[in-house]
C-alpha cells in the first residue's frame, strides 16, 4: 500500500507549468539584458546633441571638429595632434553612435560599449587639451577652443550618466542571480527529501 507522500507520478498541471516556466525564464533573460535609463535617457539624449554641436564648433584655431575628424587642410595647418583627432573619432563613435544605439535599442551591452568608449574618450579629451596647451616653441598655432573643451566635458558628463544607468542594471542583474541561486538552492534540498 503506497501513502501519499511516496506518489511520484507527475500530475497533469506539472507540464503545463513546465511550459509557462520556459516563457517565464526566457522573459526573464530578455529583460536582463535591457536597459531602462528612464529620465536618464533625456540626459544622455541631451549630452550626445552637446557632443554633435560641439564638432561644428572650432577645436583649435580655424580646425573645428569635422576638420580633425577627416584631418583636412585645416587641421593640418594646426597641427592637430594624435590625440585630438582619438578624441573626436571616439566621441563620434561611443559618444554620439554607440551611445544612440544604446538609447534606441536599450540594450545593455551596447550600454556597456558606449559607457567604456566614453570613459576612454573622457582620458583622451585630457590628453587633446593638454597637446594643445602645450605646444614647442617656434609653431605658430592656437591652444585649445571651446568646442574641445566643451566636447571634452560633455564626454566626462555622458560617462558619468552611462555608469549610473550600466550600474543599476548590473544591480538588478546581481539581484536576480541571487534569486535564481536561492530557488535551485531550495529546490535542491527539496529533492534531497524526495529520495527514495
Amino acid at each position: 500500500m503506497t501513502s501519499q507522500h511516496e506518489n511520484t507520478t507527475p500530475q497533469p498541471g506539472d507540464d503545463a507549468f513546465e511550459g509557462y516556466r520556459k516563457d517565464l525564464d526566457d522573459a526573464e533573460r530578455k529583460v536582463a539584458g535591457e536597459i531602462d535609463p528612464g529620465v536618464r535617457a533625456m540626459v544622455v539624449a541631451g549630452a550626445v546633441l552637446v557632443l554633435v554641436g560641439t564638432l561644428a564648433l572650432p577645436h583649435a584655431g580655424v580646425a573645428n571638429g569635422w576638420d580633425v575628424l577627416a584631418y583636412n587642410q585645416d587641421a593640418e595647418t594646426e597641427r592637430i595632434a594624435l590625440f585630438s583627432r582619438l578624441f573626436v573619432w571616439f566621441v563620434v563613435i561611443f559618444g554620439i553612435g554607440f551611445s544612440m544605439l544604446a538609447l534606441v535599442t536599450r540594450r545593455w551591452s551596447l550600454a556597456w560599449v558606449a559607457l567604456a568608449g566614453s570613459a576612454v574618450a573622457s582620458a583622451l579629451g585630457m590628453m587633446a587639451v593638454w597637446s594643445r596647451q602645450t605646444i614647442p616653441a617656434g609653431f605658430n598655432v592656437a591652444g585649445p577652443s571651446i568646442g574641445l573643451i566643451i566636447g571634452w566635458f560633455a564626454v566626462v558628463f555622458l560617462t558619468f550618466h552611462w555608469l549610473k544607468v550600466v550600474w543599476t542594471r548590473t544591480n538588478i542583474q546581481l539581484a536576480a542571480e541571487e534569486q535564481r541561486r536561492i530557488a535551485a538552492a531550495e529546490a535542491e534540498k527539496h529533492q534531497e527529501w524526495n529520495v527514495g
